[in-house]
């Protein structure tokens, strides 16, 4: 009996004392998150922007930011990133701008956005240099508007036009005996070419041809202009190969200098006129933000509704736009009375047609009662642009994919691979001739084609409908640029497809100007997660598996991964979205 009261006494003990731990643990964060520090920029300054970093249009949580950790911070939004740009540039503590061109994931139309930004900061007279060991084109592009670019006497800058690779799978498909059976509107229309084809087709050639095209002419031009030199001998260095190694770089006037990480630090804290032994302040876009108060302001509201990842039927995850979800963020704004106009941000390649309607309309009751701008990110195709047209303006930038107005849909026939390959056969019974339609253990009958290249038929009208009524263009003209065909930001502003090239920024300011406001302040939606969400939600989850397979295959397996991935999802539903996995290096 000795014995069990001691065990009892000893279990008790430790369960008061893991009890309090806990309390003081939850009393700590609470405090923390009630009146959480707020970081010092310090004097002497220098914004970091790192060009390797993924921005996305609203800010990456960080769960541990929090909890007042010194190093760790949100990844800001794009948007943010501008803003913040903004404030440094009548920030006194902020003396410069430091690029870390290493690498940049980022898409054409995000480097726009940033280069822009720090073209109005260089206005203030402050310094913006720009470093890399190696730095890719894209990096390049932003770095050009840099007072001076440097990189590692043993890296270079690469410099070779833009190139885009598909993956197909019509042999793969074959040899499992897997029928795609896909049904699309759009001789443009790519985004099935990958399962019906074993090589480009020429109409896709062609779209992707014009897109590259523009977009390297869009390289040679501003580099030519921000580095006083000739857009043809620009086009010869890539065409001949001539910038191989850092020297050339340097020969060929693209960098200002060859220098080591070390080197150049030394020369700003010259420009800085501080001891050569000092530390340098270097403050990251996620302690910046937490540091000031770079959002204006105002009596007034206008919402700004963030729309990011493929178009979803119901309230769609983390990184979807589902239609759901969507039509009650732009329902809300439309009956707040406080709210003078409404923004959207677009950066999608499509996704369900039906969700990109439901959404359609939604945005067409707003626009009813007050100002709906769109604007444009690095995509805002297919499903996206469906979503987006009837807005009262469009904003795009150069750098933009929009268009690919089409439709598919696809309805597997696996009965041979089950059969032949796994010894799996399928039986059952039905009530009418169609009601396995969308079955996959049995090849479509031809009634059952037609019916649905009808359906996908239908879609596609109402689709050019939907646009040449919210362009005010003829069906027949929109007919004639539609088929499925991608456009880069300034074709589409010539065709009509949007109104205007711009920024989120100038979208706002439209917004404004129709909504009759000068004294607003933006509400930003969707709103952030709370603590709990952020530290414990799924979505966390889900970026850790795409990590862990990103890391275990590489960057080209990851690719292949999602794009098997997408074709499950395309299954038996019509879609309105571009090409797969459209990436240009």
């Amino acid at each position: 009996m000795r014995g069990f009261f001691k065990s009892f006494f000893a279990a008790l003990l430790a369960l008061v004392v893991f009890t309090v731990i806990v309390v003081l643990v939850l009393l700590g964060i609470t405090s923390n998150l009630l009146s959480p520090s707020r970081p010092v920029v310090g004097g002497k300054a220098i914004l970091v922007v790192d060009l390797g970093q993924t921005y996305k249009e609203q800010s990456q949580d960080n769960p541990l930011s929090d909890l007042g950790s010194e190093d760790e911070y949100d990844v800001p939004g794009l948007y943010d990133v501008v803003r913040e740009i903004g404030y440094a540039k009548q920030d006194s503590a902020v003396k410069g701008i430091y690029l870390k061109c290493n690498n940049d994931p980022n898409g054409f139309a995000s480097n726009e956005e940033i280069r822009l930004a720090l073209a109005d900061f260089k206005k203030s007279g402050k310094f913006v240099y720009a470093y890399g060991e190696a730095i890719p084109q894209k990096a390049y592009y932003v770095a050009g508007i840099a007072d001076k670019i440097y990189c590692n006497p043993m890296g270079g800058v690469e410099w070779k036009g833009f190139a885009t690779q598909m993956l197909y799978l019509k042999d793969a498909l074959q040899r499992l005996e897997i029928d795609p059976q896909i049904f699309y509107a759009g001789k443009f229309k790519s985004a099935t070419e990958p399962l019906r084809e074993d090589r480009m087709s020429d109409a896709n050639r062609l779209q992707l041809t014009v897109l590259l095209d523009d977009f390297y002419r869009r390289l040679l031009e501003t580099t030519a202009q921000s580095r006083g030199l000739d857009t043809a001998v620009l086009r010869k260095c890539a065409n001949e190969h001539l910038i191989r190694e850092a020297p050339d770089a340097l020969q060929y006037k693209l960098v200002d200098g060859l220098k080591y990480d070390d080197e150049v630090k030394d020369e700003l804290r010259e420009k800085l006129n501080v001891d050569k032994h000092s530390w340098l302040n270097f403050v990251s876009l996620g302690k910046y933000a937490k540091a000031v108060n770079y959002k204006a302001t105002g009596k007034d509201k206008i919402s700004l509704i963030y729309a990011e990842g493929e178009v979803v039927d119901g309230k769609g995850e983390k990184d979807e736009i589902g239609a759901d979800t969507y039509r009650w963020l732009i329902r809300k704004a439309r009956f707040d009375k406080d709210v003078k106009a409404i923004v959207i941000r677009v950066n999608s390649g499509g996704g369900s047609s039906m969700a990109s309607e439901n959404i359609w309309r939604e945005i067409t009751l707003a626009k009813k009662e007050k100002p709906v701008i769109v604007s444009f990110g690095d995509v805002a195709a297919s499903g996206a642009y469906y979503l987006s047209c009837n807005a009262d303006s469009i904003f795009a930038l150069p750098g933009t994919i929009t268009g690919s107005i089409g439709v598919f849909t696809i309805i597997p026939n696996l009965q041979s691979f089950f059969k032949s390959k796994l010894g799996v056969t399928f039986d059952g019974v039905k009530t009418a001739p169609e009601a396995d339609l969308l079955t996959s253990v049995r090849p479509l009958t031809p009634v059952e084609r037609t019916y649905i290249q009808n359906e996908v038929d239908t879609i596609y009208a109402t689709f050019k409908a939907r646009v040449a009524d919210g362009r005010r263009k003829d069906v027949g003209y929109i007919d004639s640029i539609a088929q499925g065909r991608v456009w880069g930001g300034t074709f589409g502003l010539s065709l009509g497809l949007v109104d205007r090239i711009g920024t989120l920024q100038d979208a706002i300011a439209c917004a404004a100007r129709l909504g009759g406001t000068h004294d607003y302040r933006l509400v930003e939606y969707p709103e952030p997660r709370s603590f709990l969400d952020r530290l414990l939600g799924s979505y966390k989850r889900s970026v850790s598996v795409q990590a862990s397979v990103k890391e275990e295959l590489g960057e080209e397996g990851y690719r292949t991964w999602l794009t098997l991935k997408k074709v499950k999802a395309m299954v038996g539903v019509a879609e309105s979205k571009i090409p797969f996995d459209l990436t240009i290096e």
